[in-house]
């Protein structure tokens, strides 16, 4: 391993917890800034950002913090090239990216002397990603939120994975407090990723509607939509999902092709951005599977403080 990779599996061993990236506009600056500044590894959603909107969020996080700083981009988005290029300029400590795959990202990680870590559900591309250069991966399991790549849960995903690559493991999907962490580490994971845990955080740049909304939430609001970007993604019920549901026609007139790909069934970055804003009407709300084991919203210094706990007993 090269220096920048050392110091990523160093820090992964000393506190295994990477923060999601939730787009849009959920993982900020001061999220991932105050998961830096607990020992974990904080990462910005860039999807959905300028290229400059992400150049001050990531100067914004590093005055709040010395601590590990990523990036999460994904691959759909049409700015993909320039989002990533940005953050390298900005000398980011890791990318992560998801919703497709880029071989480019690891030639431009390796000429940027930037780990890059990708997002795999299967064995196979975990392989193929270390074969490219890949620092590490994330394997999401059908229990995450947001886009899904697979329908088999991450613990059983996890073995296969551990077995087929010597880079460092980290589960992700439906990891929302130390017990869980403490029980993905036993099952041979590196390192753990919890999105919707963080998303129900003080620090989360998500408006309180939002937040409220998700709390409120029961476990017979859980729905997959079927996503622009061509892939499901997992939701809480509300008037837009309903509608959606319905066969009613929720396409926007105007487009900003913010994707590469885009099957215009809705926009799905307008919808994302109500939400962040406290639209629950019209917005569109994502969400691991395991929400309604979330009672409050809390610091990112009491979500750690559990997780420490646990680790602890563990």
């Amino acid at each position: 391993m090269k220096i920048p990779e050392l110091r990523i599996a160093h820090h992964i061993a000393k506190m295994p917890v990477i923060q999601g990236g939730m787009a849009v506009r959920i993982s900020m600056a001061p999220l991932a800034a105050a998961v830096a500044e607990e020992g974990g590894i904080g990462l910005i959603a860039g999807s959905g950002l300028s290229v400059e909107e992400l150049k001050q969020e990531i100067r914004e996080a590093r005055k709040r913090t010395k601590g590990i700083i990523g990036v999460n981009i994904m691959f759909a988005v049409r700015e993909f090239a320039q989002l990533v290029k940005a953050a390298f300029d900005e000398k980011i400590d890791l990318l992560v990216s998801g919703a497709g795959f880029s071989r480019d990202m690891f030639t431009w990680g390796q000429e940027a002397g930037i780990p890059v870590v990708p997002i795999v559900s299967s064995a196979k591309l975990a392989r193929l990603s270390e074969k490219l250069g890949a620092a590490a991966v994330i394997v999401e399991g059908h229990e995450a939120g947001g886009h899904l790549g697979t329908e088999r849960p991450m613990r059983e995903i996890l073995p296969e994975v551990k077995e087929a690559v010597k880079i460092p493991v980290i589960g992700a999907g439906g990891v929302v407090d130390g017990q869980d962490v403490a029980e993905v580490l036993r099952l041979g994971a590196d390192g753990v990723q919890m999105g919707t845990r963080f998303a129900l955080s003080t620090e989360s740049s998500a408006a309180p509607e939002w937040k409220q909304h998700l709390l409120n939430a029961q476990a017979e609001d859980m729905v997959i939509v079927h996503s622009p970007v061509g892939l499901p993604g997992r939701g809480i019920r509300n008037p837009f999902t309903e509608a959606l549901a319905a066969g009613k026609n929720v396409r926007r007139i105007g487009c900003d092709q913010c994707l590469k790909h885009c099957e215009r069934n809705f926009c799905i970055m307008e919808r994302l951005i109500k939400a962040q804003q406290g639209d629950m009407k019209e917005g569109l709300v994502f969400s691991g599977a395991h929400y309604s084991r979330i009672k409050k919203v809390l610091s990112v210094h009491e979500i750690f403080e559990d997780i420490r706990e646990q680790i602890l007993r563990a």
